[in-house]
């Protein structure tokens, strides 16, 4: 006797490439003085060839902001300029701002004095 079965779809692998400005980002707009950032994923082992299990590694100070806000508003009522803006990599304090997960990304919000330094290339 034969039993019918439904099968599920097969859809493609997810691409690991991410677009400069996802679905999740454009969700987000930061208030005030902060900014979104995409911290950059760690190192998985080390130089001499060692894996890393995610328990020990070290938290990003690294990544790349995806959205800033407004600047924040200051006594005169007038509103301060940002200094970044959307593509800057940034150094960041290590245990700045509150992370976020929104469509399974990992995300940051940051306040503008947290950011240590613009990395140039």
């Amino acid at each position: 006797m034969a039993i019918a079965t439904k099968t599920k779809p097969v859809h493609g692998t997810k691409s690991t490439t991410r677009p400069a400005a996802s679905s999740s980002v454009k969700k987000l707009r930061p208030l005030g003085d902060r900014v979104v950032v995409r911290p950059t994923p760690g190192e998985e082992t080390t130089k001499s060839g060692i894996v890393i299990p995610d328990t020990a590694k070290e938290k990003p100070q690294e990544g790349l902001i995806v959205a800033v806000g407004p600047g924040r508003i200051l006594d005169d009522g007038k509103r301060e300029q940002m200094d970044l803006k959307a593509g800057d990599k940034v150094l960041y304090a290590k245990y700045a701002g509150t992370e976020v997960k929104i469509d399974g990304e990992d995300l940051m919000i940051i306040s503008h004095k947290d950011i240590l330094a613009v990395i140039t290339t």
